[in-house]
Parts: C-alpha cells; sequence; structure tokens
C-alpha cells in the first residue's frame, strides 16, 4: 500500500518490504508518472532534457527511538510516500531513516519541514541520492545477516522487547488518539479494566488543541502492564500505541501544555485533596456578549444564583471572556467539569478548577 494523501490512510506502517523491491527492480519508471492527484501537491508535468529526473529521496535526522512509519507519514502529511527505510547499526536503530517519495518536486515540500518536530524531538531533513538510499538497504541486508537479534524480525518487534522490559509504574502514555476523542472512548477502550474519568488525563498543547497524547493511571502496576496486550488495536479508525511511563512523565506533559482538567502534582507533604476543586471554577472563551443569565443555563442542571456569577472586566471595563462561578460544594464543582469544552453560543468552553483568591485576585485587576 502507499502513503497517499495522509495520515487517516495509514495502516500499521509495516508494509514496505514488497514495494521497495518493486522500486529496486523498476527504477525511476516506478514513481515517474503520476497516477492521479496527489490529497496536497499535485505535482506538474516534468520536462527534463536528456536526462532522467532526480531520484525523489530525502533523509531524516534525529528521530526518536520509537519512531514509525506511521510517525513519518504524518510527519510529511499531504506528500506521496513510496518507502520508509529506518537505519540500524548493530541492531540498533540511529535515528535516521531515508524516505523516497513519488515525484521530485515533493522533495522540496519534504525540505520545508526540515527542524519540524515529531514528538519532542526536532528532525532534520536533508536531500539525499540514490546511491546513498541504495547503499542503505545494502547495509540493512548485511546487518540482517550479521546475525543481528533485531533484524530478524520488524523493528517494530524490537520495540515490543523493549516495552516488555519496560518498568511499569501504573501508568501508561497513549498515543494517535483521534483528536476528538474523549475519556468516554478511552474508558471504552479499556472495558476490561476498572478505570474512573478522574485516572484518565487526556492532553491539549498551549493553545487548548488536542495533542493525540494521554496518560492513564491503573489502580497498580500489575494491571497497566496487563493492558498493554491493548498495544497498536484501534479506536475509531486510529490504531494506538502504548506506552509504560511514570508519574515524572505526566507532570512532565503538564509544564508543556494542558491537560483538559486542572491537575496538580502530589508532593511528600501534600494530601490526596491537593488537585480536588474547591468550590469555584475559572471559565474561559466565554462569548463578549454572554450575561449572567447564558452562564446559568450553561450550568442548568446546577443550583447557582447570579450572585455566585462573576463577570470579570479588564480595565477599561471592556469583558475579558472570563468568569468565575461559585458552586455550592467542591462536589457540584467537579461534577460541573462535566461541562468542559462544551459550547455556549458558537464558542466552546473552558472550565478550570479555581479558588476564592484567584477569584478576588481577577476582581481586583480589573472592576
Amino acid at each position: 500500500m502507499f502513503y497517499r494523501g495522509g495520515y487517516g490512510e495509514v495502516g500499521d506502517g509495516r508494509e514496505m518490504g514488497p514495494k521497495r523491491q518493486r522500486l529496486i527492480d523498476q527504477g525511476s519508471s516506478f514513481y515517474g508518472t503520476s497516477p492521479g492527484s496527489s490529497f496536497m501537491y499535485n505535482p506538474p508535468s516534468y520536462s527534463y532534457i536528456g536526462q532522467p529526473p532526480p531520484f525523489p529521496v530525502v533523509r531524516l535526522r534525529g528521530l526518536p527511538y520509537d519512531c514509525s512509519e506511521a510517525d513519518i507519514a504524518e510527519f510529511f502529511h499531504g506528500l506521496d510516500i513510496i518507502d520508509i527505510l529506518f537505519v540500524h547499526k548493530n541492531g540498533k536503530f540511529t535515528g535516521e531513516a531515508y524516505c523516497v517519495l513519488a515525484y521530485p518536486l515533493q522533495v522540496d515540500f519534504a525540505l520545508q519541514r526540515n527542524r519540524q518536530n515529531i514528538g519532542r524531538r526536532y528532525v532534520e531533513v536533508f536531500r539525499s541520492k540514490r546511491q546513498e538510499y541504495y547503499k542503505a538497504i545494502s547495509n540493512e541486508i548485511s546487518d540482517s545477516a550479521g546475525g543481528s537479534p533485531h533484524r530478524n524480525v520488524s523493528r517494530a518487534k524490537s520495540f515490543d522487547d523493549a516495552k516488555d522490559l519496560a518498568e511499569h509504574t501504573g501508568i501508561l502514555r497513549l498515543r494517535g488518539l483521534p483528536y476528538s476523542a474523549s475519556k468516554d472512548d478511552i474508558m471504552d477502550f479499556f472495558k476490561d479494566f476498572a478505570l474512573s474519568e478522574g485516572s484518565i488525563h487526556i492532553t491539549f498543547n498551549s493553545e487548548g488543541r488536542p495533542t493525540g497524547d494521554a496518560f492513564v493511571e491503573f489502580a497498580n502496576a500489575e494491571e497497566s502492564k496487563a493492558a498493554m496486550i491493548k498495544d497498536r488495536m484501534t479506536l475509531g479508525n486510529r490504531y494506538i500505541e502504548l506506552f509504560p511511563s511514570s508519574r515524572e512523565d505526566l507532570e512532565a506533559a503538564i509544564s508543556r501544555g494542558r491537560f483538559n482538567v486542572s491537575y496538580k502534582p502530589k508532593s511528600s507533604d501534600e494530601g490526596n485533596d491537593s488537585a480536588e476543586p474547591m468550590g469555584v471554577l475559572r471559565m474561559r472563551g466565554l462569548p463578549f456578549s454572554a450575561g449572567k443569565d447564558d452562564v446559568l443555563d450553561f450550568f442548568k442542571d446546577f443550583e447557582l444564583s447570579e450572585d455566585s456569577i462573576h463577570l470579570t472586566f479588564n480595565s477599561e471595563g471592556r469583558p475579558t471572556g472570563e468568569a468565575f462561578v461559585e458552586f455550592a460544594s467542591a462536589e457540584d464543582s467537579k461534577a460541573a467539569m462535566a461541562k468542559d469544552r462544551m459550547t455556549l453560543g458558537s464558542r466552546y468552553i473552558e472550565l478550570f478548577p479555581a479558588s476564592i483568591e484567584e477569584l478576588n485576585d481577577a476582581v481586583s485587576r480589573g472592576r
């Protein structure tokens, strides 16, 4: 199968072998003629006088150790990928790969991705040559023939072995979630395990957009290890990768972006209630025309009065798009978090646990 268009059509990313042989056998005729329109880049007809078109291959450097073909297909979203070859040395992944594209023009588009990120790592993209790509294939074959334990099976298998050996702390990281995935979807994915909504942490970037990652806290390390059986199973039309993780990773993810609910890491001198709502929620993203009646209607399942709603204004008396709401109890404010990212009018509203001190501070800054 070709990576035609985008990530949504990618399977488990392990069907390159037969295609690579066809590429070597057929040479430039394998990619030289467009079979139809690409998803994003419809290449023009080429006119090379007296010489064949250049071989459309790029080299990538700095890839994450757990990088997959699907990750690279997503990295080059919209380009037509013919082959991806991961480079190994003595059975170990070097962090480099070659990517063969369908048309020479697409190399220029691929180079525009230079120093963009895959996961936490920025990836360098270089123009390459047919001879370098063929030499890399030859080296891979030699490495396999040399008896490397990682080259007699797919590279994915070596990652599976590494996952099996990893220490489990009761926390798993999920990667590849549909951007529309909710906590209910993740609970259904792990329906054989006892999970609560509070044990699922979907991550968002600094702009409030989902990253496709999540962290799940299981009852114990044994359950998180057993849940690894779901690795590379599908949720919707996406296959989900699972990685043993830790509380440190969870807290590091918070520092880079944010979660769909407020979360505070536990320290040795804090109790279990340190991350609990205190009966106050902060709303962000309100329409500037929103009034207290609109907020009351948004939280119509809860008993609120106009006096418990505090719309905030800047020093010029203009609405900030934020408000603080005082609920009858911490339990009510926690239950109200179910409304996080639901819409009020045409705007989706973000909710954050807050405190009376934050409320008073916001009021004192504006009026």
